[in-house]
């Protein structure tokens, strides 16, 4: 396997945050490195309210959920896959209590005609102040 060529970067998305791609072709599978709902230029975060330490203070999850379903559809499309070849999503969210329904239904909106497997799981906090974050497996050509 040719390292170099496996790595696959969008130019339309936020940048990673570390030192990692934002996919690898592994064979015919796209494997999506975490992806949160940051906007594409600078660290501005829809939905998101920071106080002056840059710590939240609001935040809407239906927001950004429509966020960070638009970043991994924008990765898959310019790393060579597309939204229904997702095979496999695990959800990252930092208060279930409160943000599982609203993410589960706006979910239902995005995935009812693929229906991926789905892991959803409960984090204390995530690299940038963000509610929720994506990692994805899809199949490429």
């Amino acid at each position: 396997m040719d390292n170099i060529d496996s790595i696959r970067n969008s130019e339309n998305a936020p940048r990673p945050v570390g030192l990692y791609p934002h996919a690898r072709k592994v064979g015919n599978l796209l494997f999506l490195s975490g992806v949160g709902p940051r906007k594409k230029d600078g660290k501005d975060i829809p939905g998101v309210t920071l106080n002056e330490a840059g710590e939240i203070e609001s935040y809407d999850i239906e927001t950004q959920c429509h966020a960070v379903f638009q970043n991994v559809r924008t990765i898959l499309q310019d790393t060579g896959s597309d939204w229904s070849q997702l095979v496999d999503v695990t959800v990252f969210l930092t208060n279930m209590k409160a943000d599982f329904a609203t993410f589960n239904k706006i979910y239902a909106q995005y995935f009812s005609e693929i229906q991926p497997c789905r892991t959803t799981v409960e984090v204390n906090a995530l690299p940038t102040p963000i509610a929720i974050e994506l990692k994805c497996i899809a199949l490429i050509n």
